[in-house]
């Protein structure tokens, strides 16, 4: 299909706007940017019962922050299911603040809780310390869900871009760790180490997420090229280390048609099914990455936040 015509709108405004691209940039400017560019095209704010910024520990005894929204009040009586998100940005920008719409659409209407983390980012923080922040994050609020009226039986873990990275491996370490998830929610996961899909080839420039910026958020983030090779860089392709993908939660993938990143989320969903789990694929015709921040601005949104929101309900059994 052609581009959606209000994507193709934005893509014409960025150009015209001839601002440097994040990889043009310092990853300090690049996360200055990013932060006032996010909510620019984003839906309104659902309101929630409460928005609580909290500290969670992590392995090498720091603490990273992580946002709590909660839609209803809790009920400590029925304790409600909650979502893990984690935010896209390259592993290099983006916090809880540049997802706060979306994470409150996903509170709202797949009526659970959210924790989102802000994880540490790249340069200052190379692989693999996303990563286990984000398993710390998960493993903190399966510990102390009863503290804030939530199930701990009933958590599942979500992110875009690199956010839905994070969520990949964190669903394979639930599992091996004996924490129960009922869903990973992957929004244009990255699942590869080395660009090496024929959607890279294709869609490398014009489509807002550039070959040469996915290339520099790599960059920022990896130790050394061995990095790339590790499955919790590249759940699809990575050898070291790489563990067994099956008996994990049942996962739903969103995808967008002109996204650099579309083939590897469909070979991650194929990858997911062979190995024995549940998968819903949904490819998102005349979309490109980052959609799902774009809905104050293109009406079609609307629909993939709409899956997104069933899917988590579905999972958790609510109405």
């Amino acid at each position: 299909m052609p581009l959606n015509p209000k994507i193709e709108q934005v893509l014409d405004m960025i150009a015209r706007a001839k601002r440097p691209q994040l990889h043009e940039l310092s990853p300090q400017q690049a996360r200055a940017s990013y932060e006032k560019s996010a909510p620019i095209l984003e839906i309104a704010s659902a309101p929630m019962f409460g928005v609580e910024d909290l500290s969670v520990p992590t392995r090498d005894g720091a603490a990273i922050r992580a946002r709590l929204y909660q839609p209803v009040e809790p009920s400590w009586a029925e304790p409600a299911p909650a979502l893990v998100y984690f935010h896209g940005g390259g592993f290099t920008v983006g916090s809880v603040d540049t997802h706060d719409a979306l994470c409150r659409m996903l509170a709202r209407d797949g009526r659970c809780a959210v924790l989102s983390v802000d994880y540490r980012l790249a340069p200052e923080y190379k692989f693999p310390t996303a990563v286990e922040d984000a398993f710390d994050a998960l493993t903190w609020l399966h510990a102390h869900a009863a503290e804030y009226g939530i199930d701990a039986e009933r958590l599942a873990v979500g992110g875009d871009s690199a956010g839905g990275t994070l969520a990949t491996v964190c669903a394979v370490l639930a599992r091996d760790a004996g924490i129960k998830l009922m869903l990973q929610l992957l929004i244009y996961p990255g699942a590869t180490g080395h660009q090496q899909t024929d959607s890279h080839a294709r869609l490398a420039d014009g489509f807002l997420l550039s070959g040469e910026t996915i290339q520099w958020f790599f960059d920022q983030y990896v130790r050394d090229k061995s990095d790339r090779d590790d499955w919790r860089f590249a759940p699809l392709d990575g050898t070291r280390g790489a563990p067994d993908f099956s008996g994990l939660a049942p996962a739903w993938i969103a995808t967008a048609e002109y996204d650099p990143l579309s083939d590897e989320g469909d070979a991650y969903a194929e990858k997911l099914r062979a190995a024995g789990n549940q998968v819903t694929l949904k490819r998102y015709p005349g979309m490109i990455h980052e959609f799902f921040k774009m809905g104050g601005y293109v009406p079609d949104v609307a629909q993939a936040h709409a899956d997104a929101a069933a899917a988590l309900r579905v999972a958790f059994g609510v109405e």
